[in-house]
């Protein structure tokens, strides 16, 4: 029996499907922790945060693929990540609002791709508890997270897969 061979592409995206559907699962257990401690999220808008989730977790496994493409040693790559991805979730906007920062940091966390997923997550679970004229002061546009998140994660796994083929 013949088996096609399997492209670099499809193995590369399917590393980062892999890596999706794990982190994808576990803010997922962490959004079931939100209601015991005290954060009130309506089921109407649970598949639209899981959608973003999703999506954020793409863009990161994707840039986490091209990383580990262009490594010489997989030892080192678990703390290169824990090196980028921690001034990620800061710059991200997750802790501290963006609004007062200075304009270094406000460059920085346009090309962060946590910071939009940041941005649609605190969106989506204040949309209904807030007044709009407020939420949209503080939040960009649902539609501009999604498409950001979309085209970081097609320009990292096209990247990854370039990197993967110039490696062998």
């Amino acid at each position: 029996m013949l088996v096609a061979p399997v492209s670099r592409t499809a193995i590369v995206a399917s590393k980062a499907l892999g890596a999706t559907t794990i982190a994808a699962l576990q803010a997922l257990l962490l959004l079931l922790l939100a209601p015991p401690i005290g954060i009130s999220v309506h089921l109407a808008v649970v598949p639209k945060l899981f959608m973003f989730m999703l999506l954020s977790a793409f863009a990161i496994s994707s840039m986490g693929l091209l990383i580990v493409s262009l490594m010489k040693t997989t030892e080192s790559f678990g703390l290169l990540m824990q090196v980028l991805v921690f001034p990620m979730f800061f710059l991200s906007g997750a802790f501290f609002p963006l609004t007062a920062v200075p304009t270094w940091m406000v460059v920085l966390s346009h090309i962060n791709p946590l910071t939009y997923g940041v941005d649609a997550l605190r969106q989506i679970i204040l949309a209904t508890q807030i007044p709009p004229a407020v939420l949209h002061r503080m939040v960009l546009y649902l539609q501009s997270d999604a498409l950001f998140l979309a085209a970081f994660s097609a320009v990292m796994i096209a990247a990854a897969v370039c990197a993967f083929n110039q490696r062998n």
